[in-house]
Parts: C-alpha cells; sequence; structure tokens
C-alpha cells in the first residue's frame, strides 16, 4: 500500500485542515452511513462505548465509534459511495466512510500467515464471483488493544 507510512498534511478540500490526498492507499475502517444512527443509538441505550474494528491480512485496526463520529462531523472524513454486488448479482449504492488507520489503534497483527484458497460463488443468473478466502494463519491482540478491552471492561464492571 503506497500511502501506509504517509504523514497527514493539510488539504485544501479539508479547507487547510490534516488529510491525505483523494487516492491514498491505506488500510481503512469502513462505517457505513446506513449503520451510524443504531450503533449510536445502541451505545446510548447501553452507556458502552462501542469499537469499530476492521481486520487485514496481516494486522488489524481499532477506532471508537466517538471518535469516527468526531471525525466525520469535523470534515476530516469524507463520505465515499461504493457499489455492493450482492451473490444474486443485484447492486446497491451505499455511503461510506473510510477512516485512514493513522486515525485508529493497532489492534492486532498476523503471527502466523493464513494460506490464500481460491474460490468462487456462481448467482442465480449464472454469474461467477471469484474471491480468496483465508485458511488458518493466526493474529495476536496488541498491547494498546488488550489495554483498550481491559478499560471497557473495568468501567462497565
Amino acid at each position: 500500500m503506497p500511502d501506509y507510512d504517509a504523514v497527514l498534511t493539510p488539504q485544501k478540500r479539508l479547507k487547510g485542515r490534516l488529510g491525505l490526498k483523494k487516492s491514498a492507499v491505506l488500510p481503512t475502517i469502513i462505517l457505513k452511513e446506513e449503520d451510524r444512527a443504531p450503533l449510536r443509538k445502541w451505545q446510548e441505550d447501553r452507556g458502552l462505548p462501542i469499537h469499530i474494528w476492521h481486520a487485514f491480512f496481516d494486522e488489524a485496526y481499532g477506532i471508537t465509534l466517538s471518535r469516527a463520529e468526531k471525525l466525520i462531523f469535523n470534515g476530516d472524513i469524507e463520505a465515499t459511495q461504493q457499489v455492493f454486488q450482492a451473490p444474486g448479482g443485484a447492486t446497491t449504492r451505499k455511503t461510506i466512510y473510510k477512516i485512514y488507520c493513522l486515525h485508529a489503534y493497532r489492534l492486532a497483527s498476523t503471527k502466523e500467515e493464513p494460506r490464500l484458497v481460491a474460490d468462487s460463488i456462481t448467482d442465480k443468473n449464472g454469474h461467477i464471483l471469484p474471491y480468496v478466502r483465508f485458511v488458518g494463519g493466526r493474529s495476536e491482540l496488541c498491547d494498546v488493544a488488550l489495554k483498550v478491552i481491559q478499560e471497557a471492561a473495568e468501567s462497565h464492571a
């Protein structure tokens, strides 16, 4: 990922706030617009902080819903339209937010690589949708993630 080690710099489209170029390629945590209100309500009703986790092939990142909401509200993270194709052939457009790993905490790292296995789904219209499946492997939670989990457990015990 070419922008993995990128540094946030002032961006014209963000009115001088720190960000990355629009075409940056690096790990992101994805939050769908349609999930925001139900997640906020769940968090408010229960008084428990929600953490959004996103796992990749070799590492994983996390961010609190509250921090993600603040980044979106401030305009630091912009909405993106993404097209999703269901196995049945239907496509839908959804508004998502790609939150850079630079805004998140490190959740886990891979200790044993998984095997990559080719697979496919054939939908009812005969379309073949190829994908890669991960088989095996082992990840280990990072100290920061363990601290987040411990603090959450202690504050709501």
